[in-house]
């Protein structure tokens, strides 16, 4: 990997890539890299997405990561919770989230792991999973790829739905991206099967392959594309100053 460019840098430039055809959505990109992705694509490829200050407020730049003045907002209107919901159950959202399970059908998992009924450790809960799937596209970030993540069989408790069950959704249920620390991914292979779109630098197949716990498609093997030169500007000076992004991944 090129010195000058981090693992975090390219997983940012990679997953707001997830949000390019959007056009004028709810983007919500919860955990770290998700949400400095979401604010690169507003500044980039997508200047249409809406965008909340993480409170109450819609606002027209993407506020920076770590301590900030507020009152340097560029507040242009209110968001209420009812007002994201009114997106959310509308399709008018695209979240990218980091469930602690996915399995080869896109299910997902942050309720517990092991047996529902006497778990080996109590989780979130399913929170906003069962509507975020049925309701609108989500993307996905895992940070750590493994078989712990990437189960084989099916996840311990299904939070959010998969492709197994998609016509729950009436036709909406979509899993757009997941990037994690080797590659990135989609579940459009064959019967919705997840398939290898790029991997990272220094990344072979086998290590995609060791990784994960069920069997996925290898669409193709190239290596990842690196950020341009203007979208590190604008994750080191604008979005990251603070460099809280480099703490994902220990770099």
């Amino acid at each position: 990997m090129s010195d000058s460019i981090s693992l975090a840098e390219i997983c940012i430039s990679q997953a707001s890539k997830a949000w390019q055809d959007d056009g004028e959505i709810l983007a919500t990109g919860i955990g770290l890299i998700p949400r400095i992705a979401a604010g690169l694509a507003k500044l980039t490829h997508n200047p249409d997405l809406m965008m909340t200050d993480g409170e109450t407020y819609l606002i027209s730049e993407p506020a920076p990561m770590g301590k900030r003045d507020s009152s340097a907002d560029q507040v242009e209107g209110y968001m209420s919770y009812s007002r994201v919901f009114e997106n959310l159950w509308g399709g008018k959202r695209h979240a990218m989230v980091t469930p602690t399970q996915i399995d080869s059908f896109g299910q997902t998992n942050i309720s517990v792991i092991g047996n529902y009924d006497s778990p080996k450790i109590q989780l979130l809960g399913v929170r906003g999973f069962p509507g975020n799937s049925i309701y609108h596209k989500n993307s996905i970030f895992i940070p750590n790829h493994s078989k712990k993540t990437f189960v084989e069989g099916e996840v311990d408790m299904v939070s959010g739905m998969g492709y197994k069950n998609k016509e729950l959704s009436n036709g909406i249920f979509e899993i757009k991206r997941v990037i994690t620390n080797l590659g990135i991914f989609d579940f459009n292979g064959k019967n919705n099967c997840m398939q290898l779109l790029s991997l990272h630098p220094n990344v072979s197949v086998d290590d995609v392959i060791t990784n994960t716990g069920f069997e996925i498609a290898i669409q193709s093997d190239s290596i990842t594309s690196m950020p341009s030169s203007e979208e590190l500007v604008l994750i080191r000076e604008v979005l990251d100053p603070q460099g809280i992004r480099n703490t994902i991944f220990g770099e």
